[in-house]
This record gives C-alpha cells, structure tokens and sequence, in this order.
C-alpha cells in the first residue's frame, strides 16, 4: 500500500496505536509504539531511537539512529489490547545523517538480492518452521516444561491437544497476509509446524518474523508458551527450519533444465556447491545458539552430514521431486532461532558465489546417510557440521566471503556476542552435571 492508503486506512478502522519493529542481531524483535497520528512524521522524517539500547548495534556516543517504515509491511494486529486495534511496520534502520545502518540485518539481506538482481536473478524462499507449545504457571505465568501431548506426525484430536490453538494461529497469519500452505502436528510431542507459501526473499525473512510473533501472541492469549527453542526435550525430535530456495530468470525457474540429469540445471548445482564450500561457516547464522547443537545430533532426522541429494532426506541439501516453477532445493539444516535476514544474506551469497564461479557440488548420495558407517562415509567424503557453537564459530572466522556478506559491523558484533554465550555456558553448572557427579564423587 502507498503511504496516503495506509493512513486512511488507519482512520477507518480506529487503529489507535502503530508498532514500529526492527530486529537485532540475535534475530530478536524489537518495536516502539508511536500514536497512530504520529505516523505521518514518521514516514516523512522517521523516527528516532537510542540504537545504542539494541544488542549489537552502536555505541552510546552514536546512539541517535533512526527508523523508517516500510509501507510494504503495513498490518493491522488481528487481536486488540484493552479494545484498541494495532498494526505493525518493519523498519529499515538508518543512521543520523541519512545513510542506512551497516548493522541492519534487513539492509545486510537487501544488499545481497541487489547483487543477485544485477545478475538478472529473483531469489525466493520457503520456511517450515517449527515449535513446542507448552502449559503455564497460571500464578507465576511461567512456562512448564511439560509435554501437553503425546502425538506424533499428523495426529489429531483427541491426541494432538492444541488443534484448536493451531487453527487460531492459522487465521490470524492469514488476516495480516500470510498465505498458510499446511498446518500439522510434528514428529515429537507437543510439537508443531504450520508452512506459508514461498515468496520473494525479503518478504519471506519479514514474513518468518511475523509468523513468530503472532504464535508466540496466540499462544499467549490461550494460555499457553510457545518456544522455538530447537531441543527443549532429551530423547525427542528438535524443532528445525527446512530452508526450501529457489532463483528465477527472466520469469523461469533457473533451477529447472529438462536437458539436464535429474532435470536439474547448472546453476542448481553450482548454488548447491556453493552453499555446500561454506556450510560450516554457515552454520553459526544457521544454528546460532547453545541449544542449536543439541539437535544436531545423528538419531533424530536432524541432518549433520554434508552432503546432498535429488530426493533424500538424510542429506543436508535436497532437492524436492517437484520440477518445472516448483524447482528447488531445500536446506534442512537451519532451525527457527536463526536470524532470518542473516541465514538468507548467507545462503544466497554463498549460492551466487557458486555459480559466477561454478563451484561443483559432490556426487549426489542416494544412500541412507543415517545408516552409513563412520568409514563408508569417509570413503565418499561426506563430512560433518560443527558439533558445537565454538566449532561452528571458529569456522565463521576464517571464512572471508560470509564476513564480507555480513559487514564488519555485524560480523564482529556477532563472533562478539556468541563467544560471550559460548564462555557464558562453559562456566555454568548444569543438572546433568549435579545428577552424574554430585552424589558419587
């Protein structure tokens, strides 16, 4: 919507309040409320913020920063606070004398799909992202963790307990403009996915912000947490972010050859190569905290090995059976605490690279990487993601093209922030460690 629509539109529908949100670093939303007759001035002039108050973004002598919405994002809040409507608008963030902020992750994506649009490409994405919806305290309002069933992969009511929650996420995504493909309870228990149509990159990262809000809100308001925390619970399936990408040219899909082995063009391969050159590095944006590596373990469909494959999906990359339009590769390795506007600046930096430089992939593997032995696997050459967030961080360090697709601002901030949380759980005191040694040492 053009802004004059926008602003009428808040007239006739009595929004009273206008979030504007940006996200840091961590992938953390961020928003300040202004009055809805504020938003004139904001569009106009933006609005200024302390940025030294958000993680990884300046110091305090050049906090003064400002935002400026993007009408593209505008939508009104499906629920009300106090009977007062809000709407939302995602932000581009930018320095004091008018210059976009280096340190802004949807500038960081932005720069990335201008790289790609001079080279005649349109880039698109599909996210599955998953979550746990788990009890509250109802004194404390704190979340339990306790299983709220004992379903497992498209189960239904009377098993799958929070169907109903599900649906009431469902209508609320659609009403700002999120088109849902599926919802479904997944593999683990009180785990569950809900998939919106692929689209344009940008839309897509913004999209997967919302989508988090707004469950996390409806979660809320029925009395329940909604975690995207990757490994809650030992023993059961992590909650991932099956990444599905796709370029097109010139109105086809650049992925799609009907000449080509497994009709799979060579710039599928050279991105997939691509991709595949840098995925350790990767890997720290992809799977950015602690907890990340707890799914990242062999035994639970989690993918850890490196490698990819037309149809299997015990390969880190995969390529979908749809052809034609629907051509694509999935990467499964990212989960739901990644930063999607980092993780897409990486993935399609590191495919574009690996096809201006046509970066062959390895063979396919068709086997079942999960029932391969240590040396069958070393024989084909498949390695290993980072078992662990220092692993996955060392590796960020050394690769020049993920610290030139971040900037140095993000890039350092960010090694910054992780070595921090990595020293942060090094030092601490777990239960597992008071279980296994307290009593016997």
């Amino acid at each position: 919507m053009e802004r004059e629509e926008i602003l009428r539109l808040i007239e006739s529908e009595k929004v009273k309040f206008i979030r504007l949100q940006i996200t840091d670093i961590n992938g953390l939303l961020k928003n300040v409320e202004i009055p809805w007759d504020e938003l004139r001035n904001s569009f106009e002039n933006g609005t200024m913020f302390d940025g030294s108050s958000i993680e990884g973004f300046v110091r305090i002598e050049e906090s003064d920063m400002y935002l400026r919405p993007d009408p593209s994002t505008f939508s009104i809040y499906p629920w009300t606070d106090k009977g007062y409507k809000s709407a939302r608008l995602i932000c581009d963030v930018y320095n004091s004398n008018g210059e976009p902020f280096d340190g802004d992750p949807r500038y960081r994506l932005k720069l990335v799909l201008n790289r790609l649009k001079e080279k005649g490409y349109s880039a698109y994405v599909g996210p599955e992202p998953e979550f746990f919806l788990l009890p509250k305290d109802e004194k404390t309002h704190k979340p339990i963790l306790e299983l709220l069933d004992h379903g497992g992969y498209f189960d239904l009511l009377p098993i799958d307990h929070c169907e109903e929650t599900r649906k009431d996420i469902v209508l609320a995504l659609e009403e700002m403009g999120i088109n849902v493909e599926a919802s479904h309870h997944e593999v683990a228990p009180s785990q569950h996915e809900i998939d919106f149509t692929y689209d344009e990159a940008l839309r897509t990262a913004d999209n997967i912000q919302t989508f988090k809000l707004v469950v996390k809100t409806i979660a809320l308001l029925r009395g329940l947490h909604a975690t995207f925390m990757p490994k809650p619970f030992f023993g059961e399936n992590g909650s991932g972010m099956h990444t599905h990408l796709s370029l097109f040219k010139n109105g086809e899909n650049a992925f799609y050859d009907i000449s080509k082995e497994y009709e799979l063009s060579d710039e599928l391969r050279y991105f997939v190569g691509g991709i595949l050159k840098h995925i350790k590095a990767i890997t720290a944006i992809a799977n950015p905290t602690i907890n990340s590596y707890k799914r990242l373990v062999p035994g639970y469909e989690a993918p850890v090995n490196i490698a990819w494959s037309p149809s299997n999906r015990s390969a880190l990359i995969r390529v979908p059976a749809s052809r034609g339009k629907g051509t694509r590769i999935e990467v499964r390795s990212p989960d739901p605490t990644a930063n999607p506007y980092l993780l897409l600046s990486v993935l399609f930096a590191s495919g574009l690279e690996g096809i201006e430089n046509k970066i062959e992939p390895p063979e396919a593997i068709s086997a079942n990487i999960y029932h391969m032995t240590p040396e069958e696997r070393d024989k084909v050459g498949i390695e290993q993601l980072p078992s662990n967030l220092k692993e996955a961080i060392e590796e960020m360090k050394k690769d020049e093209l993920i610290k030139e697709v971040l900037g140095e601002h993000i890039f350092n901030k960010y090694i910054e922030l992780k070595e921090r949380e990595w020293k942060e759980f090094s030092i601490n005191i777990t239960n597992w460690e008071i279980n296994k040694y307290l009593w016997i040492m």
